[in-house]
This record gives C-alpha cells, sequence and structure tokens, in this order.
C-alpha cells in the first residue's frame, strides 16, 4: 500500500470516529462545531483582509524593514490587524525567499508577530466570555453577504464581517458545548501537585494546538474553561504556555517542502516559541506573582480571563526583549546551519550528460518560484526575476552546448585557441541540442508559465507590466536556444567537412556566436548607468550588423570564385540568419532588463549572483 492510499484510510477511520462520536454526545458535537466555525471564521477574516490590503501590506512591507524596531512593529501590527501570524509567517517567508527583506528583518517580524498574537487573547477575554453574542452576529452575515456581491475591495470588507459573524457563532457555541462535553470528566482530576502537573497541562496545551493548528482556538478553549471553573488560573497559565510550544510543531510542519527561508524561520520560531515557553516554566511563580499585582494595580483583580490574558502577553513579550538584541547573531548561525545550496559555476556539466543515458537524466526545474510568494504582487514578480536569471544563465550554456563552445570561454579572460580547436573536433560526438532543451530549458520554461498562469494576487500597473516583460524575455531566452538547435544540424556536420571553404564559413559562424555570447555577460556585468548600457548594447547592434554585412559579402566572392556551390552558399546564409536572431533575442533579453523589466530584475540577465560587477564607478 502506498503512503498516499495510507493516508487516505486514515483520514476516513478518523472521519468516521469522529462522526460516531457525535452520535452519543450533542454537547461534544457543539463543541466540536464552534471549534470548526471558529477557524472558518478565522480563515475568512483572514482572506478578507488580504482582499483589503491588497499590496499596500506588501509596498509597507519593503519601506517599514530597515530598522530593527520597524520589522519589529510591523510583525506585531500586521498580526493585530489580520490576528494570524501564519499569514504573516507566510508573507515574510515570501519576501526572504526573493530577497526584498533580509533573515535579520525577517527574524524581527516573526519575533513580533508572536507578540501580536497576544492581541487575540485580549479581544477573546474582554468580549468572549459576555452575553450571547449570536444576536450580534446575525446582522454581521447579512451585510457581509451582501458586501460579496460587488468588487473585490467589497467582498474584503464582507469577508472580514462573515469572518466576525462565524467567531461570534463558534465562541458561543464553544461555551454552550464545553459544560456539556465536559460534565462526564472533572479537569480536577488531572490536577498534580508540583511540577509535574504544570508540566501536565503545558503538554494538553501543546497538544491541542498541535491538533487544531491554531493558538487562537485553543486558547478559546482555556478561557471557556476557566470562565466555567472548570480549571483553575495556575492551570490555565500552564495551558497558555504548552500553545507556545504546540506553536512549534505548527512552525515546522509548515516548514515541509519549502525552501531555505521557510526553513530558517521555522527555526527561529521553534527556538523562540521553546525558549518562551522554558523561560516561562522556570520564572512561573515571579511571573504569577507580578501578573497578580500588575492585576490588582489595574483594576481587574480576581477576572481570571484577563489575568490569563496579560499573562499570555508578559511571558511572549519577555520572549521578544531577549532575543531581539542577539537577532543578528541568530541570522548569522540560521544562515551556518541551514546553507543556500550552492550554484556551480556551470549548470550543466558535459561529462554528466555524455555518461547518462537520456532516460536516466533529471530534468533541470525552477529553482526560485516559492508558492508562498503567489499570495503577494511583489514576492511574486520577484520569484520570477530570480528564476529568470537562471534561466538566462541555462540559456547561454545550452547554446555553447550546442554550438561545440567549451563553457569557461564565457568567463575566460581571453579565449582559449587549443580549447576551441579541440571541442570543434569533437563536434561530431557533442551534445544533442534537443535533448539539451528537453532536459535543461523546457522545464524550467513550463515552471515558469505554470507558475505565472497560478498568480493569486491582484496586480496594479506597474507589477503588470513588469509581469508581461517577464513573459516576454523568458519566450526570448526559449527563441533563441531553439534557434541554437536548428543552427546546430549544419555546424556539427559541416565543420570538420571535406570542403575547406565550408568548414572555414561555419568555424567564423561559430566564433562569432563565441563573441555575441561573451559581449553579453560582459554588458551584463558592467555597473554602469542606464544612458551608458544602452550606449554599448548600441555598439554590439553595430558590431553585429556589419559582421552579418561583411559575411553576405565574402559569401557571394566565394560562389564568384566558385569556392562553394549554390547549395553550400544557401545553407551558410540561412544558418547565417540563426545566428542574427540568437543575437537579436539575447540582446531583446538585456534591453528588457533597461526597459520593462529594468525594477523587476535585481541585475541584468546572464549574471549570475556570485560575480562582482567588471567596472564600478
Amino acid at each position: 500500500m502506498s503512503s498516499k492510499t495510507a493516508n487516505t484510510v486514515v483520514m476516513w477511520l478518523l472521519a468516521i470516529a469522529l462522526a460516531t462520536s457525535f452520535w452519543f454526545s450533542s454537547g461534544w458535537t457543539r463543541l466540536a462545531g464552534g471549534l470548526a466555525l471558529f477557524l472558518f471564521g478565522m480563515q475568512c477574516l483572514e482572506e478578507g483582509l488580504r482582499l483589503l490590503a491588497g499590496s499596500e501590506l506588501e509596498r509597507f512591507l519593503a519601506k517599514a524593514t530597515d530598522r530593527t524596531w520597524k520589522s519589529l512593529a510591523f510583525g506585531v501590527l500586521a498580526t493585530v490587524m489580520v490576528q494570524s501570524s501564519t499569514l504573516v509567517s507566510l508573507l515574510t517567508i515570501a519576501f526572504l525567499g526573493t530577497g526584498l527583506i533580509g533573515l535579520g528583518a525577517g527574524l524581527c517580524i516573526v519575533f513580533g508577530a508572536n507578540l501580536g498574537t497576544t492581541s487575540g487573547i485580549w479581544l477573546l477575554a474582554l468580549a468572549g466570555q459576555s452575553a450571547s453574542l449570536a444576536d450580534m452576529a446575525l446582522p454581521l452575515a447579512v451585510f457581509g453577504i451582501l458586501l460579496g456581491f460587488n468588487g473585490p475591495r467589497s467582498k474584503g470588507a464582507g469577508r472580514v464581517l462573515l469572518g466576525i459573524c462565524f467567531l461570534f457563532f463558534g465562541i458561543d457555541l464553544i461555551k454552550g458545548g464545553f459544560t456539556d462535553a465536559t460534565a462526564m470528566f472533572d479537569p480536577a482530576q488531572f490536577k498534580v501537585p508540583g511540577l509535574l502537573g504544570i508540566l501536565l497541562f503545558v503538554g494538553i496545551g501543546a497538544l491541542v494546538t498541535a491538533v487544531v493548528q491554531s493558538s487562537h482556538a485553543s486558547l478559546m478553549l482555556v478561557l471557556t474553561a476557566l470562565a466555567s471553573g472548570q480549571i483553575d488560573v495556575d492551570q490555565g497559565f500552564a495551558l497558555a504556555i504548552g500553545t507556545n510550544v504546540g506553536g512549534v510543531l505548527t512552525a515546522v510542519i509548515g516548514s515541509l517542502g519549502g525552501g531555505r527561508a521557510g526553513k530558517r524561520l521555522a527555526l527561529a520560531n521553534v527556538l523562540f516559541n521553546s525558549g518562551v515557553a522554558l523561560l516561562a516554566l522556570v520564572f512561573l511563580q515571579p511571573l504569577t506573582a507580578l501578573v497578580l499585582w500588575l492585576a490588582e494595580l489595574s483594576g481587574f483583580a480576581g477576572n481570571a480571563l484577563l489575568e490569563l490574558a496579560l499573562f499570555h502577553t508578559l511571558f511572549n513579550g519577555l520572549g521578544v526583549l531577549l532575543f531581539v538584541p542577539w537577532h543578528p547573531r541568530l541570522a548569522t548561525a540560521l544562515e551556518r546551519w541551514l546553507p543556500e545550496l550552492a550554484e556551480p559555476s556551470v549548470l550543466i556539466a558535459e561529462v554528466q550528460a555524455q555518461a547518462q543515458p537520456v532516460a536516466l537524466q533529471v530534468v533541470t526545474r525552477a529553482r526560485y518560484l516559492d508558492d508562498n510568494a503567489l499570495d503577494s504582487a511583489d514576492a511574486a514578480v520577484q520569484a520570477v526575476a530570480r528564476e529568470l536569471q537562471h534561466l538566462a544563465r541555462l540559456s547561454l550554456e545550452v547554446i555553447c552546448h550546442a554550438l561545440y563552445l567549451p563553457v569557461d570561454q564565457l568567463r575566460s579572460a581571453q579565449v582559449d585557441e587549443r580549447a576551441l580547436q579541440d571541442a570543434a573536433q569533437g563536434a561530431s560526438r557533442g551534445l544533442d541540442a534537443e535533448q539539451l532543451y528537453q532536459h535543461h530549458i523546457k522545464g524550467v520554461y513550463s515552471d515558469l508559465v505554470s507558475y505565472m498562469g497560478r498568480l493569486k494576487a491582484n496586480l496594479d500597473e506597474t507589477h503588470n507590466r513588469e509581469w508581461i516583460a517577464s513573459q516576454v524575455l523568458a519566450m526570448q531566452l526559449v527563441d533563441a536556444v531553439k534557434d541554437a538547435k536548428h543552427l546546430q544540424k549544419n555546424l556539427g556536420r559541416q565543420l570538420n567537412g571535406r570542403e575547406p571553404a565550408v568548414s572555414a564559413a561555419y568555424a567564423e559562424l561559430r566564433r562569432h556566436m563565441l563573441w555575441v555570447l561573451r559581449e553579453m555577460r560582459v554588458i551584463s556585468l558592467l555597473d554602469l548607468p542606464e544612458e551608458a548600457l544602452r550606449a554599448r548594447l548600441e555598439l554590439f547592434d553595430g558590431a553585429a550588423a556589419k559582421f552579418d554585412g561583411q559575411f553576405r559579402e565574402r559569401l557571394f566572392a566565394a560562389v564568384r570564385e566558385n569556392k562553394l556551390d549554390g547549395l553550400h552558399a544557401s545553407s551558410l546564409m540561412n544558418d547565417l540568419g540563426y545566428v542574427s536572431r540568437i543575437s537579436q533575442s539575447l540582446r531583446n533579453v538585456l534591453m528588457l532588463g533597461l526597459g520593462d523589466a529594468h525594477e523587476l530584475l535585481p541585475q541584468l540577465p546572464f549574471r549570475s549572483e556570485d560575480e562582482a560587477p567588471l567596472i564600478q564607478l
């Protein structure tokens, strides 16, 4: 039995067991239904606030992370606004993965999000245990549904109202069902004196949070138990600590299958929540005394719900105070523990490609297209930009292999004539361009097209222009590779052929293509103003046009002198067309990088991330 089938069977068995449990206890049914409505309300609230915020939250994030206190404040305020630390964490992971913010800023945002989560328990403590909220929920449902029939912003407001409506309904059902569901057992029977009893309730809080995947929902259950007298304040404090521990499991599960940015943030969340929980346990007695003293000063002494909210805020705030000063060192440690996978200087290994059968070769896929970024216009555009850099480097290398040019000659200070000659002599056993395209270009390009089609965020005019430019840029790269495939057909056959004039002409085309590829990389590495780079491209255009004209003249002269027949001359003219189209496509890629895609690309295409500019002004 496959793992997927086993998981399906387990899910069905759990669903049947849950449905059976509803048959035996109406109180448990109301409790479970209330919890489900509460979680659904949180989802609606999150979706509505996402629609309302649009790209404003993203723009604010990009501007609000240049200082530690700004990053921390953003994490707090964003979580208070959307009441979902998960959404804030996912947005942070997306921006980290695309390079819009640094790891240090991301850590401060996550620490702030943990502190911002405490606002939810204050709202629940202040309003969740008052009179029935169902009467307030019904009007919210009416207006929420009506608003949903208009535009995106109106629909977002409607989703917010529906989210609050379901939260209210869920709270009422939880309150009503909790008493009935717990009538069959007395939580006091679990009260064990001393440290063991505290650890027991910490474990229960962690387990509940891990199961429901929401600290808000588990804290709602703790508040309900406190309000109904099922547990005392000490047990409530221990359960609150447990919700932080349960958040560790949520962070780990959420990072599975993600990139390095997500794993680093998840590990940071594990360290923060575990450290805060440990500190709260060690200093439980002083913290409890501080809570009781502050409650008395504030006038709500004896209100267990508000005391729990204050305790939850204090120990999370203590964690922020301890972790934030050390966040640069933590960021350095996380990058050392979870380093980025090094990108090789040559992406396509010729030896590997020759040694392995085609069926056994691994198809190259996209590296930087993080699905978490699809909810954010800025993050999605930047993810595509990084992948375009990857595709550009792959395209240059595929063209090199297709034309029997050593890839290291793209980076060398001077062309190694011996290496060029050796590669030309091995043209008959060289790499097939069609296979190179299928294994190293098509997979990445298809991933890009699929990713662009799954974009969830709404694009404004600027992002839409960049999005279109990125599509054109990708197509230009693919077109250049496809033209190289056509050029290889005659080049591989004629480069070492029996007709000296034909072989010399194809060697000239090949040498010109090496110049084109080297020029593309050199221009990409220049750290010059845009006007200077455009001028350099104009020089390239002039040199390419001059070669085209002179090559044609030499062909016709060779025909007149009977050194070439018409058949070979026509083939060379066609292949000169492929050379011109490859040059034009690559040149267009750089022009897009200076034009509509200028804000999209962190650096010009054909420039790998580990290379410094050749000229710095």
